[in-house]
């Protein structure tokens, strides 16, 4: 299955891959793509660049969606039959519709939304932004205006960081710590110290020492807060990793020739397939192309020079100069066709291989987002 019938044939499409291997431009120029084809396409980001708002012809990517508008491909002589939005993933916000969602009662979600120690794991505990990628994508394809989805998945070190998110985040709640807490302070009061066990009483006075009493009051509330909404909440971090794997979602995995990403690649396209998540094709972005040697003498090239360039410069050592460069150029270009044919063997031929070469100049307005479209739905030449 190619690209471009990947992105006609599913409803929800998500980029995955390490840091800084294309993973926003990608999934911006598939959505561009779909827009172009018909589809009425949501673009939910978590790279908030001013680059790639302006690459959409917005001023800033927001947490509400924003129409791009037509006139910006005609601009270009781009013709978009169908519609583009796009989005920014505000974690916080997502995690505070989970707890208003599933606290018990107004109170308790208050206790929860107020709460310093809540304010730090919902922007900033490992897996929060990760899963809250999930979450929201969860809601949004639930919504009928939006014929496709392209989540842009957060910048990570590791790829594989995306899928175990939701454990991470239910096992950073639910952990020994957190449950210690909870049972220390259940019926006790935020400072009834003297309800709670001697050896229970000595530790926490230790740690109130260290960081006061009121963190361990702030720890105790947002322990119990948790823990009131817990069930619902483990219940459905379940739910939107189960949803990962529905047949109307397809992960394209996002990777570059460097040899380090391409073995990350090949171990995130195995963990893919052992969740029994679509993988329907891998993008190598930044390939550089096998340029052809000269067909004429280093002379001949010496003398065209000196046709063009002024007296000052010595043609003969630009010449040499650029003999190196293309010499640099070719051996990069063996290195990554041997990475990709490698990175190919490995996962096997049921997976599609797309590949974008190295452009002269970054991705900056739409017309380059369509132009890396073409190569990623194979309407480019090699």
């Amino acid at each position: 299955m190619s690209l471009a019938e990947v992105l006609g044939s599913h409803r929800v499409v998500v980029t995955v891959g390490s840091g800084g291997v294309g993973k926003t431009t990608t999934a911006a120029a598939m959505a561009v793509h779909a827009a172009m084809t018909g589809r009425r396409v949501l673009c939910l980001t978590i790279d908030p660049a001013r680059r790639l708002a302006n690459s959409l012809g917005l001023d800033e990517m927001t947490m509400s969606e924003q129409d791009v508008p037509r006139a910006l491909f005609q601009r270009y002589g781009l013709e978009c039959k169908g519609a583009l939005s796009a989005m920014m993933l505000d974690t916080k916000r997502t995690f505070d519709g989970l707890v208003e969602k599933y606290a018990s009662d107004e109170e308790a979600r208050d206790r929860i939304l107020n709460n310093q120690i809540y304010r730090y794991v919902a922007s900033s505990l490992a897996g929060t932004q990760e899963y809250m990628a999930m979450e929201k994508l969860h809601e949004v394809r639930k919504d009928e205006k939006w014929d496709l989805v392209v989540l842009d998945t957060p910048p990570t070190a590791h790829a594989i960081d995306f899928l175990t998110a939701p454990e991470r985040l239910v096992d950073a709640i639910d952990s020994p710590a957190m449950r210690w807490f909870l049972q220390v302070f259940e019926g006790a009061g935020k400072a009834g110290f003297g309800l709670v066990g001697r050896g229970a009483t000595v530790l926490l006075k230790g740690i109130g020492k260290i960081t006061g009493l009121e963190f361990l009051e702030q720890v105790a509330e947002f322990v119990s807060g948790i823990n009131d909404l817990f069930g619902g909440f483990k219940e459905r971090a379940e739910q939107v990793y189960d949803a990962l794997r529905s047949p109307e979602v397809a992960f394209v995995l996002v990777t570059s020739p460097d040899p380090l990403a391409i073995v990350e690649a090949r171990y995130f396209s195995d963990k893919l397939q052992d969740a029994g998540m679509n993988r329907e094709a891998v993008v190598v972005n930044q390939v550089h192309r096998l340029l052809e040697a000269p067909r004429v003498s280093a002379a001949e090239q010496v003398a065209a020079l000196r046709e063009v360039l002024p007296a000052s410069i010595d043609a003969a050592d630009i010449q040499l100069r650029l003999e190196q460069a293309l010499r640099d150029e070719r051996q990069w270009a063996t290195a990554d066709r041997a990475e990709v044919e490698r990175l190919s063997a490995q996962i096997g031929e049921d997976t599609r291989i797309v590949e974008v070469p190295a452009f002269d100049e970054d991705v900056h307005d739409i017309a380059a987002l369509a132009k890396v479209a073409s190569y990623l739905t194979s309407a480019a030449p090699a």
